[in-house]
Parts: C-alpha cells; structure tokens; sequence
C-alpha cells in the first residue's frame, strides 16, 4: 500500500466524524416576530396578531 492510498483511506474513514462533530449540539432554529406579530407555521411567515 502507498502513503498516497493509506492517506485517502485515513481521511475518508476520519471525515464523517468530523462531520458529526461539527453539527452536534446545535439548538434548532426557533423563528420570532416583531411585537405585534405572531408565526404563522401554515405560511411560515409572521402575520399580525389577532385579539
């Protein structure tokens, strides 16, 4: 086996943890509205408070 080919071995049996790494322990996104607003998940978009 050449370092060349034990190289790209490495890198691509390494990659997908450092992928998961990269995006483990993030919060999911949450969408706020200005005052006044309320999210509407149907149009996802904020759309004036009623009442």
């Amino acid at each position: 086996m050449t370092i060349k080919t034990f190289l790209t071995a490495t890198v691509l049996a390494v990659a997908p943890g450092l992928a998961f790494a990269a995006c483990s322990g993030h919060k999911e996104a949450t969408m706020t509205c200005a005052d006044g607003m309320v999210y509407d998940s149907a149009t996802q978009s904020c759309t004036l408070a009623s009442g």
